[in-house]
């Protein structure tokens, strides 16, 4: 299967996939322990001192290879995001902020894990980290392209785009940009990406399709052999019907998109 044809069976029918992921015994058993227990969490220090708890919400905001940084992430959660010199805002990692805020121990002190939004949030986003990490076991081409659909929507600048090496790695793929720009100056980098992207298109669902179109041709190109013997992870969960369909329309598209020029 290509890059766009695992993306494709899984994105347009992501709530079933979502279940699916939700019901592993991975994740089941992670998430019951969570649920069960971020309740006697009243403060960053507890959180921390926690690593079942403390490796789910990070895990839960793209956060799961920084679970050493246990210093780091305490002082961000102490400080909060009130401040404009707060340690989660002067880090220009949307990642983080986007921690610091849903953990607001500065704001909200003991209350903050009694709220149940906070609590399904957090599921719900370490249960869509786990399905993107679980299809990039078979392609990471897929993981990138499904991260690529669910946060791209938030960016509204070059800047925000370079914040983020799995959203860049995806633009500068789409757009045919090496990945050694990334050592030239920011703002060097900013002008090159503002120059090709009108992110305000991001924000519309046939746009950032196409996008993410443009960038698994490119990158099935650059990887032959990316969905060699690949399917989506638990396919067989899935109705066949389901995936055919999404494949033959994948073709049609990888063969426009391969001559795609702008966006």
């Amino acid at each position: 299967m290509t890059t766009l044809s695992s993306y494709l069976t899984v994105a347009n029918n992501l709530a079933k996939w979502q279940q699916i992921t939700a019901k592993s015994a991975a994740v089941t058993t992670q998430t019951k322990y969570f649920q069960a227990n971020i309740g006697s969490v009243k403060s960053a220090a507890d959180l921390v001192k926690n690593p079942r708890l403390f490796n789910y919400a990070m895990t839960a905001y793209g956060l799961g290879d920084r679970t050493y940084a246990k210093a780091l992430m305490s002082q961000v959660l102490q400080q909060g995001v009130s401040s404009s010199t707060a340690l989660a805002n002067k880090l220009n990692d949307p990642k983080i902020l986007a921690f610091a805020k849903a953990f607001n121990f500065a704001s909200n002190g003991a209350q903050t894990t009694s709220s149940s939004t906070l609590v399904s949030n957090v599921v719900a986003a370490y249960t869509e980290n786990q399905l993107e990490t679980d299809q990039g076991q078979s392609n990471p081409g897929v993981q990138l392209a499904l991260y690529f659909q669910r946060n791209a929507p938030k960016v509204t600048s070059a800047y925000g785009l370079l914040a983020d090496k799995q959203l860049l790695q995806v633009a500068q793929t789409a757009l045919g940009i090496s990945s050694m720009t990334s050592v030239e100056p920011i703002d060097t980098q900013a002008k090159m990406l503002a120059a090709k992207i009108n992110f305000a298109d991001f924000q519309d669902p046939a746009k950032l399709q196409k996008f993410i179109s443009r960038f698994a041709a490119m990158y099935d190109s650059n990887n032959p052999n990316a969905g060699s013997g690949s399917a989506p992870a638990n396919a067989l969960s899935l109705s066949f019907s389901q995936g055919a369909g999404a494949g033959l329309n994948d073709m049609r598209l990888m063969t426009s998109m391969l001559g795609y020029r702008s966006f």
